[in-house]
């Protein structure tokens, strides 16, 4: 038998950045489905969180699970079912681009307590600003259409 445990840091932007999710209900409603979707394809969703135009998600891989194929199972389904329902004013659409960063053991309740504390977070700094963070602090090359 095999044995894995490898940590993922996803995160990915609404289309265009347009902040569908301008509700507190609305959110936890997607990140809860989201969690559960994950639960039924067999993908593990440690931790989720996010704010009006963009999700965190923390996930450890499984054994024959993939980085491409875990997050468009998650978005794509994601999406159609916020449509479905009608949870959005216009056609809610993620964009096509995601981060994805290997997270350590050790550094697992950090980014726990990050993800966790995104309505915080946010108050204070747009994702624009958190972009550039990321793109700066893991060594990212900018991309002219990617989630900037």
């Amino acid at each position: 038998m095999s044995f894995v445990k490898v940590y993922i840091h996803f995160v990915w932007s609404t289309k265009n950045r347009y902040p569908y999710m301008n509700s507190k209900e609305l959110r936890t409603s997607v990140w809860n489905h989201i969690q559960e979707n994950g639960r039924a394809k067999g993908i593990f969703v440690d931790f989720i969180n996010g704010h009006i135009d963009h999700c965190h998600c923390l996930i450890s891989l499984g054994l024959d699970q993939t980085i491409e194929k875990t997050v468009m199972l998650l978005k794509g389904e994601s999406s159609f079912w916020i449509n479905k329902n009608k949870l959005t004013q216009k056609k809610f659409e993620w964009q096509d681009e995601y981060f994805a960063v290997s997270v350590s053991e050790s550094q697992l309740d950090k980014v726990r307590n990050y993800i966790k504390n995104q309505e915080d977070h946010h108050q204070t700094k747009t994702f624009s600003d958190e972009y550039e963070e990321f793109l700066v602090k893991y060594g990212f090359q900018k991309l002219k259409d990617g989630l900037g």
